[in-house]
């Protein structure tokens, strides 16, 4: 079985990367042929960031709309099968049973492609737009360089693409795999990501040695690899990528301790359920908190080792590492609604027990691997966000008339954070995150609140329903479901696309600048919070299930204050955290994208403030 749901989840995943190099290599290849006609800083950074910006659109749509409608309807199943009708999960008694499952495609699967899709594009045009517009504002001046900085995150990626069919192929070449599912899926992804570390350094060595001792024109003592900050020559970019990896990795190992039910936080949560619903909650609160510290430690050390090896393109080349492997990482993430699915699939059919507790076990794993596939999302979408957001202060910095190579990077540039104009934009920029997720929340419960309403209603009105002697009436819920995601998800989609271009034209660029780093910070642990503290609610009710705890069984007390639990956590991992990360990726594309209408034509410039 457990075979099975990942030859499905790598159709997916594979699907996902080689699309998404295809069309980043096509569009590259497109833009060098006419490049002697375009303006390198504005014409290749405007085209290839409108790519960028369609893929965070559909993103954005899809993650929104496919989580409200799937937790519109899990919400639905659960408050009213389990907590009152007490009925198991995915009865086919319950109305709102086929729109759940159906939402489990909707959001986990379909949302997980697009929004994966764009955090994918978002690494690899984050390197190529930074080396494009270095290039513009004379921090370096070779041309070569310029063509290898653009080629390698894309050989990069495709060494990753490479590396993760070799990973997951090696489960199905053994003869024999381990009892613990999750153990297999670690390995898979192990393999893949040492791969990916030997094949990026030898695509550095092909891409960069070249450049060694080789000086700028002009000045003797600055060679070019000082002008692009490559410190340690041309390992630098390929060292950056690798600590993105290795990065990637231990945010994951941290979103696993917290989330899974092997380990002593979400044990402790379900031992919390035996006192009720209200300490399920307020300890599944500090868990989420909590677990927030670590990965963003790991992120910080992993931007400023990159930095001091590389630069600024060093970090974009960590963002490119952590995404390198994302073949295996949707292969795995898509592991879990598909188990889930299944499950379904079982109750309704009325099979063997024995068949949905072997679903149940997979299913757990799946909400561990979600969780830490989430983490995968946010950590690469902070580091792309950051190159981003460089080269978006580099769009409205003019270049120096006398290039001047001795020159850093950021020396060239500047947002200083006590200038009125960037403190108060980061200050509403941090606030941002907590308002769209309001937004999401209160859609979510909206929606679900017209499904539970819709259960009560057939379970109280259709003789014979709670008896299984009639089915209920399925189409209905799809289509509260349906219309809930389609009616809710306008207003914050809009919000997030719209704001940035509105405060550019009233404020400016250096306020725009400084709400993109205010949101960056505050959704990056609020996007953790809500993963890790939601996976933990859920998988703390799985292991009640499994009869974790003494004396405590499915449908009892316990289990029910669990339900709960997992009731308010599911818009938190499902909806809002996948979200965030989309949410500031769009804004810092589409600043870069208008960046230039807006830098000397807002409000303020026209009132002479």
């Amino acid at each position: 079985i457990f075979i099975v749901f990942i030859v499905f989840g790598v159709a997916l995943g594979q699907i996902d990367a080689s699309i998404t190099e295809t069309q980043v290599a096509s569009c590259q290849s497109i833009l060098g042929m006419i490049s002697e006609n375009l303006n390198f800083g504005a014409g290749f950074t405007m085209t290839l960031s409108g790519y960028a910006l369609g893929c965070s659109v559909i993103a954005i749509f899809a993650r929104i709309g496919g989580g409200i409608y799937t937790k519109a309807a899990d919400m639905g199943a659960d408050l009213v099968g389990k907590t009152e009708a007490h009925i198991p999960e995915d009865d086919p008694r319950n109305p709102a049973t086929i729109a759940d499952n159906v939402g489990d495609n909707v959001g986990d699967v379909a949302g997980l492609g697009s929004d994966l899709l764009e955090s994918y594009v978002g690494a690899l045009l984050s390197g190529t737009i930074l080396a494009i517009e270095l290039f513009a504002k004379h921090v370096f001046g070779n041309t070569e360089m310029l063509r290898q900085m653009i080629y390698f995150p894309l050989a990069f990626a495709a060494a990753g693409l490479i590396s993760c069919i070799i990973g997951i192929a090696s489960l199905f070449v053994r003869k024999k795999l381990s009892d613990n599912p999750h153990k297999e899926l670690n390995g898979a992804t192990y393999i893949s990501a040492v791969l990916t570390m030997v094949l990026g350094g030898v695509i550095a060595f092909f891409c960069f040695n070249q450049f060694g001792g080789v000086m700028i024109e002009g000045y003797e003592n600055l060679s070019v690899f000082d002008s692009v900050e490559f410190h340690i020559g041309w390992v630098s970019p390929w060292v950056a990528a690798a600590i993105g990896v290795i990065a990637g990795i231990v945010i994951g190992k941290i979103a696993e301790y917290y989330t899974s039910y092997d380990y002593q936080p979400t044990k402790e949560l379900s031992a919390a359920s035996v006192e009720g619903s209200a300490l399920t909650i307020t300890q599944g609160l500090a868990l989420g908190m909590i677990s927030c510290m670590l990965p963003c430690v790991v992120l910080g050390v992993a931007i400023f080792g990159s930095y001091l090896l590389s630069g600024m393109y060093g970090v974009a080349a960590a963002a490119i590492g952590m995404l390198s492997f994302v073949a295996t990482t949707v292969s795995v993430d898509s592991y879990g609604p598909i188990s889930d699915n299944a499950g379904g699939i079982a109750e309704m059919s009325y099979l063997d027990p024995s068949v949905r507790e072997i679903t149940d076990e997979l299913d757990a794993v799946g909400n561990t691997t979600a969780a830490i596939g989430k983490g995968f999302a946010i950590g690469s979408a902070a580091l792309a966000t950051l190159s981003m957001m460089t080269s978006y202060i580099f769009a409205y910095t003019p270049a120096p008339e006398v290039p001047n190579y001795a020159e850093g990077a950021l020396d060239k540039i500047a947002l200083n954070v006590i200038e009125p104009a960037v403190l108060v934009g980061a200050i509403v920029g941090a606030a941002l995150p907590f308002m769209f997720s309001g937004m999401l929340i209160n859609a979510v419960a909206k929606a679900a609140r017209k499904m539970v309403e819709e259960v009560r209603r057939q379970f109280r009105e259709i003789k014979g329903l709670m008896e299984g002697e009639v089915l209920p009436d399925y189409k209905t819920c799809i289509e509260i479901s349906s219309q809930g995601a389609l009616k809710e998800m306008r207003v914050p989609a809009v919000f997030a696309i719209a704001f940035p271009v509105v405060c550019g034209f009233v404020f400016g660029a250096e306020f725009v600048g400084g709400v993109l780093v205010g949101a960056t910070i505050s959704a990056i642990m609020l996007a953790l919070f809500c993963g890790n503290a939601g996976g933990a609610w859920d998988n703390g009710k799985k292991y009640i299930e499994v009869g974790g705890v003494e004396g405590h069984k499915k449908g009892g007390d316990a289990h029910s204050a669990a339900v709960v639990g997992d009731t308010v956590g599911d818009p938190l991992k499902d909806t809002v955290g996948p979200s965030l990360d989309i949410l500031i990726k769009i804004m810092s594309t589409i600043s870069l994208v208008t960046v230039a209408a807006f830098a000397n034509n807002n409000l303020l410039n026209m009132l002479g403030l």
